[in-house]
């Protein structure tokens, strides 16, 4: 081979080389910079940091995979064969991890539209909780009995959500029935009276007493107390034991199931 061959082949490769440096250089360098816009972004509009973490490292990979396939072509060498199988492993890998992969979809829509925070108490999936955390995949919620509960995002997603904290306040629903012999004015002032007095109810919205319903062997009486969202389980709990003691002193009865024994004569 002649010199102006080596020449020649020295020129073109040189040159592709050459290219191949530059596009590196270039590429990093951008990739840095739509990295670091990302985070920006993703800051500004409160993206959970897991999430921000994990989709930056997704989208870095992506760039870097990409920016790979273009310095293999602008050396010579046949990309079609890479991106095929690229495809086929990222085909075999959502094949294999379907539900990790909706479990992750699920998070991700979670910690956007954010229909929930950590600290807030939700009903969700048959369970009922305190968020403890938000994963890229599950969210651990803590127990009314203190029970670590963990949902796959996935269905948490899909399914019907209840937040008991968002709004701040909550209404308490008690029902008590009273003996057909109570006076029902006097009864209700007695309930009304329980609620008012109660400090952690608040005034607005304003507590109520009405008759639900006449049932078989008492007067049922709705009563409907507010509270804020973290005394929730206190004002249930304590106005249902000041019912008791009121309506005992006023001496309006509360009907039980009354066991009659009926002896035979000897």
């Amino acid at each position: 081979m002649d010199s102006e061959k080596w020449i020649a082949l020295a020129t073109e490769y040189g040159l592709k080389i050459i290219g191949a440096i530059l596009i590196w250089i270039i590429g990093t360098w951008l990739i840095k910079y739509i990295l670091k816009g990302s985070k920006k972004i993703m800051s500004k509009a409160n993206y959970d940091e897991s999430l921000q973490k994990f989709l930056t490292n997704l989208l870095g990979w992506g760039l870097r995979i990409l920016l790979i396939i273009t310095l293999l072509g602008t050396l010579g060498v046949p990309t079609t064969s890479f991106a095929a199988i690229i495809a086929a492993a990222g085909l075999a890998v959502g094949l294999a991890l379907q539900g990790s992969l909706g479990n992750f979809a699920g998070g991700v829509l979670l910690m956007i539209f954010k229909p929930f925070k950590i600290g807030d108490l939700i009903e969700a999936q048959g369970e009922i909780g305190v968020v403890k955390q938000i994963e890229i995949f599950t969210t651990k919620l803590t127990g009314l009995s203190n029970k670590e509960i963990i949902i796959p995002n996935g269905s948490l997603s899909n399914g019907n959500i209840v937040n008991y904290t968002t709004e701040g306040t909550r209404r308490v629903d008690l029902v008590i029935g009273v003996s057909y012999d109570a006076n029902i004015k006097q009864t209700k002032d007695v309930l009304m009276n329980v609620l008012t007095s109660n400090p952690k109810i608040i005034d607005t919205p304003a507590p109520t007493v009405n008759v639900l319903e006449l049932a078989d062997s008492s007067v049922n009486f709705a009563v409907r107390p507010w509270c804020k969202s973290e005394d929730y389980w206190t004002v249930y709990f304590e106005t249902t034991e000041n019912i008791k003691e009121a309506l005992d002193a006023a001496g309006i009865e509360i009907p039980y199931p009354h066991q009659v024994e009926i002896r035979k004569n000897a």
